[in-house]
């Protein structure tokens, strides 16, 4: 059997292995009209040869005839449950039942009857034939904790379908949803780039697709993402970083598999994917691994794992990039994110602040819904919350995406069933958006800088370490690095954070730049080109992250992730000399503002001093605002004006 990404065991019952238990047990009607009573044999004997569509006949001839009897509904509610047929089973079931008194006998009768109807969403069947249940079966039945369980999720469906949470999600347009299956949709930080899992056939294995964003902002026409990543094993549930350079998919059965299902990586350079690698034991288990997500720098990994040792069947697990380029040993996520139930698809927002799931661990629509869950410091997670009607429904949701930007969310979804009608086994899956609801949204709302990392001389591409900082906590919290051979690079950056960002490269001074959004009304996506200096005599840099009080120049604490850069640069390069200039605007005395640039200049000196650089290395001056970047015009350009640089001798 060809295993599944979408989900990680497929048992097939065949229908005639299926025998109902009211046949076994040859109930009786409650008539003694003759006719009805022949019929009824009749039936229970077909249903005994296992002639199923027979039985199911005579039945429909008595409900026709003798429509008050309940007893030949019902029958023919098990024997087409027994042949896949649930939404039929479940009209039976209902309206036999409804004919019938309340009786100890039909128990397991009424627990069947909740199932079929939470199948099909209808809440109210379901919690009067589970209270049945309860009413009239036995002390410590295996089914008394689910029934008990349904009923809570009935009442909680009910309500969340009276104060619906947004908008129901609508299908999205062609060239999309051409093929059978499709699911799993993610994008790239900059909504450029749409990658799925899809089955163009109904017998086709899984794939990943690539859909690429027009001018007009519609979805052009999917692609196979790679003949370098799609084989003739499956491929699919692909997470992919913010800057689209980074993909981690699940493959099954491959020959040098760690388990039955891995997740394995490939990077992008230009155009082209790498060869994919497994991600080895440290990530892998013996068992089924699957579901991937990536943080926004692709340096922090969530999947799905049914491995030993968890909380529930399947379980979401965490790993992460060491200093050495190696993924850690996968850890629970623990609780209260997993749970006794079916835990998977996890999916981290660009912000890295808001885990998106779906569980049947917890009250909900009744089936697996999916939930949110904010970050509240190192492996603490808030208590997950139902996103709620209409993004939860009596299906089983797949997954959940939702932009960086927090507007628009992405999902898949079966085509939905319609009573009286019957419906395909394998019903296509299909591909919806919607806008996202405030009470969906990620605790961050995120936007991007993205660009191009150049040589200042030679104007041509450069590979570079591109690294962003919080300066408030002086957390590392990206590390991306631009291409080699058209230098692009992706950043996501937080509503409400301050940022430092270092563009580095071997024998280039780094670039530094400052996001302040801390209190801004305008979050924009950037795009901004960088151009590294080499590191030669007369070249220099701006250091944007070093910050004073007005007139004074003691260094404010957020300015230590600046300075220990620049102790960094000073022990990568032992042999340059440099001077830190001070530069001043022109509000105040010249000889104010040339006393100012001095002792900022110098403060910085000090500290570098102070971590283990040679005085003889060093040496500092104060040019007041006799050298100003910009004329004095503007509040902007008196802040470009006010600055320290780095200045190679």
């Amino acid at each position: 059997m060809r295993r599944s990404l979408f989900v990680p065991v497929v048992l097939l019952l065949a229908a005639g292995g299926l025998f109902p238990s009211q046949v076994a047990a040859q109930t009786k009607i409650s008539t003694t009209n003759t006719k009805a009573r022949n019929l009824w044999e009749k039936a229970q004997e077909q249903a005994k040869d296992r002639d199923f569509n027979k039985a199911i006949e005579t039945l429909t001839q008595l409900n026709q005839k003798f429509p008050s009897l309940g007893e030949p509904y019902v029958l023919k509610g098990s024997l087409l449950k027994a042949m896949g047929e649930n939404q039929l089973a479940f009209e039976s079931y209902r309206d036999g039942l409804g004919k019938l008194p309340v009786d100890p006998t039909r128990s397991n009768d009424y627990f069947t009857l909740g199932e079929l109807a939470m199948t099909f969403g209808e809440y109210q069947t379901a919690a009067d034939s589970y209270k049945k249940y309860l009413k009239t079966a036995a002390k410590n039945q295996r089914n008394t904790p689910r029934a008990q369980r349904q009923i809570m999720n009935c009442e909680f469906a009910q309500k969340a379908m009276a104060a619906p949470t947004g908008i129901q999600p609508e299908r999205l347009p062609e060239p999309l949803n051409t093929f059978r299956f499709q699911y799993f949709p993610v994008l790239t930080a900059d909504s450029r780039f749409l990658l799925f899992t899809g089955r163009p056939t109904a017998e086709s294995g899984e794939d990943l697709f690539v859909s690429r964003q027009n001018k007009d902002g519609s979805m052009g026409e999917p692609a196979s993402i790679s003949a370098a990543i799609n084989t003739p094993y499956n491929e699919g549930a692909g997470a992919i970083s913010g800057d689209g350079k980074t993909l981690v998919f699940a493959s099954c059965d491959r020959p040098s598999s760690v388990g039955n299902c891995d997740l394995y990586i490939s990077r992008r350079t230009g155009n082209v994917w790498s060869k994919p690698q497994n991600l080895g034991r440290n990530v892998n288990s013996p068992e089924w691994d699957s579901q991937p997500t990536l943080s926004a720098d692709g340096r922090t990994l969530y999947f799905t794992s049914t491995r030993r040792g968890g909380k529930g069947q399947e379980d979401i697990y965490v790993t992460t990039l060491d200093a050495q380029g190696n993924w850690t040993p996968a850890r629970n996520l623990g609780s209260p994110v997993n749970t006794s139930g079916k835990d998977m698809a996890p999916f981290i927002h660009a912000s890295g602040t808001t885990l998106y799931y779906v569980t049947d661990g917890l009250v909900g629509m009744g089936g697996l819904d999916v939930y949110r869950c904010e970050q509240l410091g190192a492996d603490k997670w808030s208590i997950p919350q139902n996103l709620g009607f209409p993004l939860n429904t009596y299906e089983n949701e797949a997954s959940l995406f939702i932009t960086s930007d927090n507007r628009r969310g992405f999902c898949s979804r079966s085509k939905a069933t319609v009573p009286g009608v019957k419906q395909e086994r394998d019903r296509p899956v299909e591909l919806f958006g919607f806008e996202v609801p405030k009470e969906v949204r990620a605790r961050e709302t995120s936007t991007y800088t993205q660009g191009r990392v150049f040589d200042a001389f030679t104007k041509k591409p450069i590979k570079a370490d591109v690294q962003l900082y919080d300066l408030n906590t002086d957390e590392l919290v990206q590390y991306v690095g631009s291409d080699a051979e058209n230098g692009e690079y992706t950043v996501v950056l937080n509503e409400g954070r301050q940022y430092a960002m270092y563009a580095s490269a071997d024998k280039y001074l780094m670039r530094s730049l400052s996001f302040d959004y801390s209190d801004k009304r305008s979050f924009d996506p950037l795009t901004l080109d960088i151009y590294l200096e080499p590191v030669r005599s007369g070249r220099s840099i701006v250091l944007n992250n070093l910050f004073f009080e007005t007139k004074e120049f003691q260094l404010k604490p957020k300015s230590r992730t600046e300075l220990n850069r620049l102790v960094g640069f000073m022990k990568q390069y032992p042999d340059i000399l440099v001077e830190i200039s001070g530069h001043t605007d022109d509000v105040g005395s010249d000889d104010d503002n040339l006393v100012l640039s001095q002792n900022r200049a110098k403060s910085v000196y000090t500290y570098l001093i102070s971590q283990g650089v040679k005085a003889q290395r060093l040496r500092f001056k104060g040019y007041g605002e006799t050298k100003p970047l910009n004329p004095n015009d503007s509040d902007e350009h008196r802040q470009q004006n006010r600055r320290i640089e780095l200045r190679i001798l």
